[in-house]
């Protein structure tokens, strides 16, 4: 079946004449079990914390086994596309089953190391989204080039326009997946460590150590050409 054209990227793919909800609506499957306070279905956290980064988890089951695949995403709308090879069996699957590939991806940031006074209580800071769903293999040419376009922005933007884009031989060699962010969640941690009481004052350092992504100088490629220069959004990376 053809796929519907994508939204623009900073649309949804809701009808033009409705608005999505602020939230997504919890489910059995996107409720946890274990610090429910720390879970989130606001729309546009979810949105920043897949806009924040561009590896997720893809998680199926072949064989009748779990697998988790790590792979490039991009959003757009609602809608987020995954990254693979025509000859991946998760990407094969998607496009043969009918209607498409049960699947789950993730996203996670870690944020920060939380150190406590007892072992027990050490931990993370972290942002996370889960998104379950069926995904689908995107056959229509035109949605399969934006898609990829928008893998390529969303690891570096602005790069897509300042690159040869693929060839119909390329084109054919690279699966591209579309899951639409209907069953969702995110789930945080902030803050510092969570003591017990009678641990307060034993002699050891507690608190947080920040942990962030850090991009170094560009290093060009042996067969550059003479005086070609850094674009500047790629010195914008760091």
């Amino acid at each position: 079946m053809t796929a519907s054209p994508p939204p623009a990227a900073h649309e949804s793919s809701t009808a033009a004449h409705e608005s999505p909800a602020a939230a997504y609506q919890p489910t059995e499957r996107t409720i946890p079990t274990r610090s429910r306070d720390r879970a989130s279905y606001d729309r546009e956290l979810v949105h920043a914390i897949l806009d924040a980064d561009y590896v997720c988890h893809l998680g199926f089951v072949r064989d009748g086994a779990p697998v988790v695949l790590p792979t490039l995403y991009g959003r757009i709308g609602e809608r987020l596309y995954l990254h693979g090879s025509t000859g991946s069996r998760p990407l094969r699957a998607a496009g043969q089953s009918d209607p498409g590939l049960p699947v789950c991806v993730t996203v996670t940031h870690v944020d920060g190391l939380v150190l406590a006074r007892s072992a027990f209580h050490h931990s993370m800071n972290y942002r996370s989204v889960v998104v379950h769903g069926t995904a689908r293999q995107v056959t229509d040419e035109a949605e399969k080039r934006a898609a990829l376009d928008t893998l390529v922005d969303h690891v570096v933007p602005g790069r897509s326009a300042d690159s040869r884009p693929a060839n119909a031989k390329e084109l054919a060699a690279t699966a591209v997946l579309r899951l639409d962010l209907d069953e969702v969640s995110a789930k945080l941690r902030t803050g510092g460590p969570n003591d017990d009481p009678e641990d307060l004052a034993l002699p050891y350092w507690s608190g947080v150590v920040p942990v962030a992504r850090r991009y170094g100088a560009p290093v060009p490629s042996d067969d550059l050409a003479p005086g070609t220069s850094v674009p500047e959004y790629v010195t914008e990376l760091g």
